[in-house]
């Protein structure tokens, strides 16, 4: 093998582009041109191999000139026996004749292309040189002596013929095989129905065979002239069509790999679909992912669990699952390759489910570089971004990673256009929100929908709070895993005055004493820092990271200006440089201003983190903590649910947030925040607590986690009336026994019995329905039965279509048809102020307190007012375009601000879609695209190209347009290291990944703009030719 494989590296090797005459083709090779390797080492006599060939005459006659369309291949286009078609005819016959050797072959050939030491596209090609090589036996020998004048079949036969006729001979190929196994089967019926007791037959038949194989014989001639002539009729027309045709020019080194990926592919689908424990290369999984993940994640092996997971019995046979791991155990590496087995080789959409914007354009980042690599688009469905319904793709799948709301939109609209089977797998993080207010019944509706309309689609499910898993398996008719795995140790303490106490639950108590805290303390330090948050923290910073929990958003920007008051000089000195790279962008990003706070914490690597700050702000902290430039957080517990910045120590300052006691899921995340993967060896968590709260943090740490309680029913108008409404919508249930068997199914149907009380889901149903019907969204029809039973179905009018395409909240949908009523009467368009009003969140204006003596005083109604003033915040907020500024002239916080701001845009998207779905709405379709981009980006025209890329907010957006990036063309052909050295506080991982997002969306605007154009060119299958032709046969 090895020396047939040197053999053909040679040959590969001194190949010539230029097409070999038919004189050259047909002259006997001399001495010096054959290659030492076919010389054989035993002294024997040299041999040529040939195959089953004709004889060819050394003399050739001239080939005429003609400019006819038969004859434009010069000499290549006779058909005599001394042409170039009938060398390709005889290596056809070879095909034919020994294809158990020719896979053979090929297998080799593959091994080495896979080993790197044959740098070539054409695998067949190589295949059939090795092939003619290998076959030798006794006739070819005599004619090898007998003959005067033959060929060598070189490779270099077929490496001038056009790829077209490569993948002739390989579909002929796959035909020979067909037929071999055909008359094999054949033969073996007929040797079995014929055998009698001797049992030599079949060596006597093998012997026979071989002597009627005989080249000479009559009848093999007949028919095999009969072959070639269709044979050479076929490929003659085909090369005339390719010589008309423009070559396309493809990387042979990008083509080799393809195919290569594309052979790992289709090997993993193939293991995927036996039930053979042979998983593939990765998981199922082309080796490529693995080398992948190494490169951009750094992970070269697998924790034992998740292994142990990816190999479940469930898993394999695509049941539904739930699992459950400790924070940091590991979950979402899991997640990611069953997403990656689905799109690669089971070749169907995904959709993954993440609570927070910021966690979907994160996850967005991370994932981009690889759909670039793999062959997959990753499309971002968060805020008002997202297409409904989604591209339908030709080729490439697509991983849609949404919010809870975008994600309900994204299958509402898939089951409207019927495509819903097209999505294989829906992924769901934070499993435990099903059981959190309005957000847990829309993720609950969603799945419920899932799993009636598709059976075929898999949901896996994960979390790291789950209690009653029986519930949640019955709803999701799901498989449980679970571990308590934990790559760095977590040890858990208490803090009682001085003393230090380790959560153990062996202990009478649930704790053992540890230590005392040593801490020299002055009497105005102990004023000032009475739980000792100073002498915790600098046990830790600033060589490892530390996280403080505080109850309130004002409580965290207190307790960082007073660590940092206490805080040793040596502390300006640790990384002094980078603490002044991250002021100064923070100045850039907000317009030279800067938070005072801020301005004398980050000095000592401190910062507080919450929803006061802008995005921007929070992107850039997050940046810096995690390169360990800042090394303390003092935060809120949305951290703790948000995006990953792990530390080494955790200190809850307090157990309550806001004004509430902790409970056991809010104190286990926040605890699991504490240890680093490859970074800490151990993790730490110190809850701080008063003597009053001693019992009550006792039962805390003791009790189990809370358990998970459906919010459909409580959530009135955003639960189950959304849920009907959009049933009756959708056509998935049009009736009220439909509609109750489709609630039965529901994590709420499953709970019925602990929720329901007082009424039984039969009458909430009814109720339901009858207050859609009262408030004009639905409308019922009278069902005549048999038996004189009358039945209901109901249909969805105007008005509830609107209300459920917009994903308005029932609450205010007639309040907001009424307002865009109105505004038709007197629509102003001199600014964008009355459309301002109109898209500002109802929601939001009951939690806003205007300053009236900024603007005016008067008696209206609040909730008008509230809203028309928040009108005048956006507004000004657009024509300034600076956050800092319009947070000082409405005496507001510029993260409310910036909260108000992304809940317009979102709220103006849904009111466009609620205007799409009524004629009477026309004018504000064109109008509500605009505002929505205008309030979606809130900068210059000119950088709203760079935002739609994930990651890429205002600040970065103007460094990059500043340095000459300005088009997502320009970013998605910047080289990484480039950027690196032209923008300020970039690593190079952040570079990687926004390159790779504006690669995909590039990619994603291409591919649809193509798909738009093959659209407009096919011809429709309702064609009347078409018809009349299918009816007349």
């Amino acid at each position: 093998m090895d020396e047939g494989g040197a053999r053909i590296r040679r040959r590969v090797r001194v190949r010539r582009r230029s097409r070999p005459s038919l004189g050259s083709v047909c002259a006997a090779p001399t001495a010096a041109e054959l290659e030492p390797g076919d010389e054989e080492e035993e002294g024997e006599e040299k041999e040529t191999v040939v195959g089953s060939r004709r004889e060819k005459p050394v003399e050739v006659e001239p080939a005429q000139n003609n400019d006819s369309e038969e004859d434009m291949f010069g000499d290549y286009d006779s058909f005599a026996g001394n042409s170039f078609l009938a060398q390709v005819d005889d290596l056809e016959q070879q095909y034919m004749q020994v294809p158990q050797l020719r896979k053979h072959a090929s297998d080799l050939t593959i091994e080495d292309l896979c080993s790197g030491s044959i740098k070539h596209n054409k695998l067949s090609i190589t295949t059939v040189g090795n092939f003619t090589e290998s076959k030798v036996d006794e006739h070819t020998k005599n004619q090898s002596r007998h003959k005067d004048v033959f060929i060598e079949p070189e490779p270099d036969l077929l490496y001038d013929v056009p790829s077209s006729q490569v993948l002739y001979f390989e579909n002929l190929q796959k035909s020979s095989n067909d037929l071999g196994d055909q008359s094999t089967k054949e033969k073996d019926w007929n040797s079995s129905s014929h055998k009698t007791g001797n049992e030599e037959l079949p060596q006597n038949s093998t012997e026979h065979h071989q002597q009627i194989d005989d080249p000479c014989s009559k009848v093999g001639t007949s028919s095999e002239e009969n072959r070639r002539k269709s044979l050479k009729e076929h490929l003659k027309s085909a090369m005339t069509g390719n010589a008309k045709a423009q070559t396309p020019v493809f990387s042979r080194t990008k083509q080799l790999k393809e195919t290569l990926l594309s052979e790992e592919i289709n090997v993993a689908k193939k293991a995927i679909e036996s039930s053979s424990d042979d998983l593939g290369p990765f998981y199922s999984l082309p080796s490529k992912v693995r080398d992948l993940y190494v490169q951009f994640k750094g992970i070269e092996k697998l924790y034992e669990w998740q292994h142990t997971c990816l190999t479940l019995n469930s898993v394999q046979e695509r049941k539904n699952l739930i699992y459950s791991l400790p924070t940091s155990g590991g979950k979402t590496l899991v997640a990611e390759i069953l997403m990656l087995q689905e799109l690669l080789c089971r070749r169907r959409d995904v959709l993954m489910i993440l609570p927070y914007v910021a966690i979907v354009q994160e996850k967005i980042s991370a994932l981009s570089s690889f759909g670039i690599e793999l062959g997959f688009f990753v499309e971002e469905y968060a805020g008002s971004k997202g297409k409904f319904p989604p591209i339908k793709r030709r080729e490439k799948k697509s991983l849609y990673i949404a919010t809870i709301e975008k994600g309900n939109s994204l299958v509402n609209s898939l089951i409207e256009t019927g495509r819903i089977s097209s999505l294989g797998l829906v992924v769901v993080d934070e499993l435990h929100m099903i059981g959190e207010g309005s957000r847990g019944a829309i993720l609950e509706m969603t799945l419920a929908k899932v799993l009636y309309t598709s059976k075929t689609t898999q949901i896996i499910g994960m979390s790291a709070t789950l209690n009653n898993v029986e519930d949640l398996q019955k709803f999701l008719q799901a498989e449980y895993y679970t571990s308590q795995f934990r790559p760095v140790e977590l040890k858990e303490y208490l803090k009682i005055n001085d003393a230090i106490y380790e959560v153990d639950s062996k202990a009478e108590n649930g704790m053992t004493f540890s230590r005392l805290l040593n801490c020299q303390y002055s009497n105005t330090l102990k004023k000032m820092d009475p739980d000792h948050l100073v002498a915790l923290a600098t046990e830790v910073i600033p060589n490892y990271s530390c996280l403080v929990f505080c109850p309130t958003k004002k409580n965290c920007e207190n307790v960082a200006e007073m660590i940092c008051r206490f805080l040793s000089k040596q502390y300006l000195k640790h990384r002094e440089k980078e603490k002044h790279e991250v002021i100064k962008n923070l100045k850039n990003i907000s317009s030279g201003n800067l938070c005072p706070i801020l301005k004398r914490t980050i000095p000592f690597g401190v910062a507080y983190h919450h929803s006061g700050l802008t995005s921007d702000e929070r992107k850039l902290l997050e940046e810096a903590y995690s390169t360990g430039v800042l090394c303390l957080f003092t935060c809120t517990s949305t951290l703790a649910a948000g995006v990953n910045l792990p530390a080494r120590r955790v200190i809850l300052r307090a157990p309550y947030v806001a004004k509430e006691f902790l409970k056991r899921n809010q104190y286990k995340q926040m605890i699991g925040r504490a240890g680093r993967a490859g970074i800490d060896s151990i993790g730490e968590s110190i809850l701080i607590l008063q003597e009053k709260d001693k019992q009550q943090v006792l039962e805390l740490i003791s009790r189990p986690l809370e358990n998970c309680y459906s919010h459909l029913v409580q959530e009135f108008t955003k639960g189950i009336q959304t849920l009907f409404l959009s049933l009756i919508g959708l056509k998935i249930a049009t009736n009220l026994d439909d509609i109750y068997h489709f609630m039965c199914g529901t994590f709420f149907g499953v709970q019925q019995k602990i929720l329901l009380q007082e009424k039984s889901l039969w009458d909430i149903t009814i109720e339901s329905l009858r207050y859609l019907t009262e408030k004009g969204l639905l409308q019922k029809d009278t069902i005549d039965k048999p038996k004189e039973e009358i039945q209901y179905s109901f249909h969805i009018t105007k008005l509830g279509r609107a209300s459920f395409k917009g994903t308005i909240d029932l609450a205010y949908c007639d309040i907001l048809y009424r307002d865009l009523k109105k505004g038709l009467e007197g629509l102003v368009l001199e600014s964008l102020l009355h459309l301002i009003y109109l898209t500002t969140p109802y929601d939001m204006a009951s939690h806003c307190d205007p300053d009236w003596m900024i603007y005016f005083r008067q008696k209206v109604d609040k909730d008008i007012v509230n809203r028309l003033y928040l009108s005048f915040v956006l507004y000004t907020l657009l024509k300034e375009a600076n956050i800092w500024s319009v947070s000082e002239k409405f005496n507001m916080p510029r993260g409310y601000i910036q909260s108000l701001l992304t809940g317009a845009a979102s709220f103006s998207s849904c009111v466009l879609h609620f205007c799409e779905e009524l004629e009477e709405f026309w004018v504000y379709r064109a109008l509500l695209v605009e505002l929505t981009k205008k309030l979606t980006y809130c900068v210059k025209a000119e950088l709203i190209p760079l935002m739609e890329v994930t990651g890429v907010l205002e600040g970065r957006a103007k460094q990059l347009y500043n340095a000459g990036y300005k088009s997502l063309t320009h970013l998605a052909n910047a080289n990484p290291e480039v950027l690196i050295r032209t923008i300020d506080h970039l690593s190079r991982s952040q570079a990687k990944q926004m390159v790779s997002s504006a690669k995909m969306l590039l990619h994603e605007k291409a591919e649809a703009l193509q798909e738009e154009v093959e659209e407009l060119l096919r011809l429709p299958s309702d064609f009347p030719s078409i018809a009349a032709s299918s009816e007349k046969a």
